[in-house]
């Protein structure tokens, strides 16, 4: 360290403390690219290793437990009747001391699937229950450029009348309404609004497009409206809960059956499971025996029907 101060070096001192210009890493650390390379020989036997590894097999789910207090997750999530879910919620209601006339509500999943790759398109729709449970009325448009048409809609309790000159507020969000209606003369005219009102378009397949106002006006006011969301799950409210079981049973018949319309009966059947609840309580999922349409047993009673109709044709035929 004295050596440049002083002004000598020791002999070989130079060449030792002279460093090389460039330095590679291999000359510093030849060990580092054969490090690297067991590595990553190392992780790829570990992937390896773990794909050839058998997945962990599941407890099967026991049925029903033996106390009253146990793990959910360990058991099946138990399934109840329409009647006795129903009275279950009504006994929540009194033993949590909620309001008695929340409202009661269902979740749908459905079986969206069709042959191959197709599935059913997210839907929307409108069905009159058989026990209305709420005084609300929906707000109803009619397009009409007939003054007696006009005159016929407002007697029967059309929130907004008119023609073509309300096509520009209804693009500006001026004028808006639950459900559109109109006449047939006027649908032409109306094509400016197909992309603004999309599945509120009036049509005959939503029976918003026709001549009898004052029946798409009664239908329209009082009807429930549902949808789809998140491709293949409806929530909707069905009734009160202080409304009599049958009420409520006879509502939510009423909009299961809606829904199986929108998918063919030969698929198997769109509500894959059913949940009812109040806005208080707890998800009950229901047994669906019952509650959905029965399309196959009628088929297949017609069947029979044509089969013994055919052995009798036989029988007269040989004993003719």
């Amino acid at each position: 360290a004295l050596a440049p101060r002083c002004g000598w070096v020791l002999p070989g001192l130079e060449q030792r403390l002279a460093v090389p210009a460039v330095v590679s890493a291999a000359t510093v650390r030849p060990y580092a690219a054969a490090a690297k390379t067991a590595k990553k020989g190392a992780q790829r036997t570990r992937q390896e290793k773990a794909e050839d590894k058998p997945p962990p097999r599941r407890r099967p789910l026991m049925t029903k437990p033996v106390d009253d207090v146990y793990l959910t997750w360990l058991y099946r999530r138990p399934s109840y009747d329409l009647e006795k879910a129903v009275e279950m919620l009504k006994k929540f209601q009194e033993l949590d001391f909620t309001h008695p006339k929340q409202f009661v509500y269902i979740n749908v999943f459905l079986d969206m699937a069709l042959q191959k790759k197709k599935k059913v398109d997210s839907f929307s729709s409108s069905v009159t229950l058989p026990h209305r449970f709420t005084d609300e009325v929906n707000k109803v448009l009619v397009f009409t450029e007939n003054e007696q048409e006009a005159e016929t809609a407002r007697e029967h309790g059309a929130a907004v009348v008119g023609g073509v000159e309300l096509i520009k507020w209804i693009l500006e969000d001026e004028v808006q309404a639950d459900f559109y209606v109109a006449v047939p003369a006027i649908i032409p005219k109306l094509i400016p609004l197909r992309n603004k009102l999309k599945r509120k378009y009036p049509s005959t397949r939503r029976n918003s497009l026709g001549s009898d106002i004052p029946k798409m006006l009664q239908f329209f006011r009082e009807c429930h409206e549902y949808a789809v969301e998140d491709e293949n799950i409806i929530k909707t409210r069905i009734a009160r809960l202080d409304m009599p079981t049958e009420h409520i049973i006879a509502n939510l018949k009423t909009i299961i059956h809606d829904i199986c319309t929108f998918k063919p009966s030969t698929f198997d059947p769109i509500v894959r499971r059913l949940v009812i609840r109040s806005s208080t309580s707890e998800g009950l999922l229901l047994n669906l025996d019952g509650i959905l349409p029965q399309v196959e047993k009628v088929e297949e009673e017609g069947k029979n029907a044509v089969d013994e109709d055919q052995e009798k044709l036989v029988q007269e035929s040989v004993s003719t």
